[in-house]
């Protein structure tokens, strides 16, 4: 049976969404979501029986139209005309997981009772939710700004009947799941198609999905690169706590943190070095990966005040007798963060890439390319090459969408944010960087091998120990994709132990 979860005004944190992605839940309405959202669609019918002058995008066309008025006996047409004409995202689709989250999100952003929808409006949503009913979303087409038009379009055109859905394994037309469930077409009310369209949950839903996997990936580089420390005979030195007590940056802190107590107990890390320096993707994992983890707790902390915001247009407020046209819509301050993002997390892929490329050159005992007869064998030579070729793209992908702006709906819409594009490229980011660090895994695994009978610490041993069921130690050249992939599904997968 399905677990439980209220949507209320509660903020919602990293721990619920984390388990609302990982986990099926049944999603209800609180008591007083619907009370908060009834007493301002009651206000807001008031209001237009009483109010002669226009009101953007209630009585009025919307964009560049907004000094069009629109007759009472129309304003329901208005409503799906909109959500049928802004139904313009094309590309590829977006991936179950996403379309969940955007339908999660939109339905708390309603629930807080400022955008003047029915009960039965966000009802439905929560519906399509819990039956697994994923409106065919695609990922081109928003400026992020008015929110994310087109997507969001798609996402609720079955509310009215229109536009499709993936149900049961397959893609059907969401007339035939509504008239399966029993379901009428949700007649829209003034306001309503705004509600629903305007906002930003496409950009929310991506940055909540890249987050989790980032703050997973954030544990995984320390991880990972005390492995590849251990395996290239690495000194413990630069990790001490004066060290970073001198410089005390909060993620570099944590970071050396970590490592030390990622290695604590172990021979290797203890043994005498005749080096008396490592070069700088080791000597310098708490800079970087601190300065990382220290972007990723920001862009944590401005999607979450984001994910518990009203972002659509106009906004009531019932109690004070205002409707007010603001711009809550603009994807700014998620744009910037997701270009900052993108750049944190490239640069945990940017040094884990030159720990692979020390791993196989032949240095500090290492055989080259990590096999016992190079040559013959050309070993963990190209792993390397699919590391550095991520590298490279994620700095392609790192070019700042939020720089760039668009004028739109003829001058009225003026300047964008691209938060949408921000978004989707954030996400080949954060794919490319899961991929390079199981490389260095597959490597740094690889090299330790060459270090026995020595042990490193219990609990890298238990780690990689743990890995092996997965990959095997490469005796001689072998298909070597499939154990990149066997890689990448294991990080992806495994429930990491507290590192303390």
């Amino acid at each position: 049976m399905a677990k439980k979860h209220i949507i209320s005004p509660k903020p919602l944190d990293w721990n619920v969404l984390e388990e609302l992605i990982l986990e099926h839940h049944h999603l209800e309405l609180s008591n007083e979501s619907r009370e908060l959202i009834a007493k301002c669609r009651a206000y807001l019918d008031s209001k237009m029986e009483t109010e002669d002058k226009p009101i953007y995008g209630i009585t009025t066309g919307f964009g560049s139209l907004c000094n069009r008025s629109i007759s009472r006996e129309e304003l329901s047409q208005l409503q799906k005309n909109l959500v049928m004409s802004h139904a313009c995202s094309t590309g590829e689709e977006v991936a179950p997981q996403i379309v969940r989250l955007m339908l999660l999100l939109k339905a708390h952003a309603l629930s807080l009772g400022n955008s003047g929808v029915q009960v039965e409006t966000v009802e439905r949503i929560l519906d399509f939710y819990n039956n697994d009913i994923l409106p065919v979303v695609y990922d081109r087409g928003s400026l992020g700004a008015s929110g994310d038009l087109a997507p969001l379009s798609n996402l609720f055109l079955p509310l009215i009947g229109l536009g499709e859905v993936n149900y049961k394994g397959k893609r059907c037309a969401s007339a035939e799941v509504l008239n399966e469930m029993g379901w009428k077409p949700i007649e829209l009310k003034s306001k309503e198609g705004l509600a629903l369209l305007n906002g930003t949950q496409f950009m929310s839903a991506h940055g909540v999905y890249a987050m989790i996997r980032a703050f997973r990936l954030a544990k995984l580089s320390d991880i990972v690169g005390a492995i590849s420390l251990e395996a290239f005979d690495g000194r413990i030195d630069p990790f001490h706590p004066n060290i970073q007590n001198v410089r005390p940056h909060k993620g570099q802190i944590e970071t050396a943190g970590n490592i030390r107590a990622i290695l604590r107990g172990s021979e290797l890390i203890q043994r005498t070095k005749k080096h008396v320096q490592d070069p700088y993707s080791f000597r310098c994992i708490p800079q970087v990966h601190g300065a990382s983890k220290d972007a990723i707790n920001y862009v944590s902390g401005v999607l979450l005040t984001e994910i518990n915001s009203v972002t659509d247009n106009p906004t009531i407020w019932p109690d004070e007798d205002l409707i007010i046209s603001g711009g809550n819509f603009h994807g700014e301050p998620l744009a910037l963060a997701y270009d900052f993002l993108a750049i944190a997390l490239s640069e945990l892929g940017n040094i884990s890439e030159r720990r692979v490329a020390q791993l196989i050159l032949g240095l500090r005992g290492l055989p080259e390319f990590l096999v016992a007869k190079p040559g013959l064998n050309s070993g963990f030579m190209i792993p390397q090459y699919a590391a550095a070729a991520m590298v490279s793209q994620n700095k392609q992908l790192c070019t700042p969408a939020s720089v760039d702006s668009i004028v739109s709906s003829n001058g009225q819409e003026d300047h964008v944010s691209m938060g949408a594009n921000a978004a989707t490229k954030l996400l080949r980011v954060v794919d490319n960087v899961e991929r390079i660090l199981a490389i260095e895994l597959f490597n740094a695994s690889q090299a330790l091998e060459f270090r026995r009978p020595a042990k490193s610490s219990p609990y890298i041993e238990e780690f990689v120990a743990e890995y092996r069921k997965v990959v095997k130690f490469v005796e001689v050249d072998k298909v070597m994709y499939s154990e990149i992939q066997k890689s990448v599904d294991f990080i992806r997968n495994f429930k990491y132990k507290k590192i303390n």
